[in-house]
C-alpha cells in the first residue's frame, strides 16, 4: 500500500496565483494564514490596522519565495477597506478569496462593559466585516464566482463568560455567513465559518490577564480541552484553506470549530 505524505500533499500549489485577501493579517492566526496561502501558490493581500505589523507578514512570506502585499486598513472605516480592495484588484489582480479574520474582545461580565465599549466591539467584529462583504462580493457576483472564510469563534456557538457582545457579534457573523450562502449560491459562491476556541494569541493573552490569574486560566483551559493543549495559531489555516479550495466547492453554509474536541457542536 502506498503511503500518504502530508507535507507532499499539502505541497501541491492549489491556489495558484490567485487573490486572497486576508483581514487581520498582522496578527496571529491572520499572519498563519497568509503565510500558508502564500505557500500553496496563492498571491496574498495583507489587510491589518497596523501597517507594520501587515508589512512583518509579508515580509516573511517574500523571504520564503511567496508573492504578497500589506495594506493600511481599518475594517470600520469604509473608505479605507474601500481603497484597500481597489488597490488589491489593481496591483494583485481580481479577488478569488476573502478571509475576514479582524477581531478584537474586551473580557468583562455583561454588566462591567459599557455602551462604549458594545460599540467598538459591534464596530469591529461585526460592522467591519459587513464592510468587506459589501465591497468584495459584488466583485466576486460579477465573475460568478468565489469563497468566503470568516472567522467566529466557539464563543458564537456554545457562550462565554465575560465576552457576551462579543459573542453576540460572532454569532451574528455565523448568521450573516448562512444567509449569503443562501442568496449567493447561484453566483458561485461559497460562505463557510471556521470557530477558533482558545488560541495563543495576543487576544487570548488579554483574556487571561483581564481573568486575573493568567497561569490558573490557562492550565484550566488545557485541562478542559480533550487534546491537551492550548491552540496555536499554526493549527487554524488547514481548515480555512480547505473551505477556500476546490475541494470545498460543494460546502457551503457550514460551521466548523477548531477547539482541540473543547466544544463538540452537532
Amino acid at each position: 500500500m502506498p503511503t500518504f505524505h502530508f507535507e507532499r500533499a499539502w505541497a501541491v500549489k492549489d491556489f495558484d496565483k490567485r487573490v486572497i485577501v486576508i483581514t487581520g493579517g498582522g496578527g496571529g492566526i491572520g499572519g498563519a494564514t497568509a503565510r500558508r496561502f502564500a505557500a500553496k501558490g496563492g498571491h496574498v493581500a495583507v489587510l491589518d490596522r497596523d501597517l507594520d505589523a501587515a508589512a512583518k507578514t509579508v515580509a516573511q512570506i517574500t523571504a520564503d519565495g511567496g508573492t504578497a502585499r500589506a495594506y493600511a486598513c481599518d475594517i470600520t472605516d469604509r473608505r479605507t477597506v474601500d481603497d484597500a480592495i481597489s488597490a488589491t484588484e489593481a496591483e494583485l489582480g481580481p479577488i478569488a478569496v476573502l478571509v475576514n479574520n479582524a477581531g478584537w474582545d474586551v473580557f468583562r461580565p455583561f454588566l462591567q462593559t459599557t455602551p462604549e465599549d458594545w460599540e467598538r466591539l459591534i464596530a469591529i467584529n461585526l460592522v467591519g466585516a459587513l464592510h468587506m462583504h459589501h465591497a468584495v462580493l459584488p466583485l466576486m457576483v460579477a465573475r460568478k464566482a468565489g469563497r468566503v472564510v470568516n472567522i467566529a469563534s466557539d464563543a458564537a456557538r456554545v457562550g462565554s463568560s465575560g465576552e457576551a457582545v462579543y459573542a453576540a457579534c460572532k454569532a451574528g457573523l455565523v448568521a450573516l455567513s448562512k444567509t449569503l450562502a443562501r442568496e449567493h449560491a447561484r453566483d458561485g459562491i461559497t460562505f463557510n465559518v471556521v470557530c477558533p476556541g482558545p488560541t495563543q494569541t495576543a487576544l487570548f493573552e488579554d483574556y487571561k490577564k483581564g481573568a486575573g490569574n493568567a497561569d490558573k486560566l490557562a492550565e484550566a483551559f488545557r485541562r478542559s480541552i480533550p487534546l491537551g493543549r492550548i491552540g496555536e495559531p499554526e493549527d487554524l489555516p488547514g481548515a480555512i484553506a480547505f473551505f477556500a479550495s476546490d475541494a470545498a466547492g460543494y460546502i457551503t453554509g457550514q460551521v466548523l470549530s477548531v477547539s482541540g474536541g473543547l466544544s463538540m457542536v452537532g
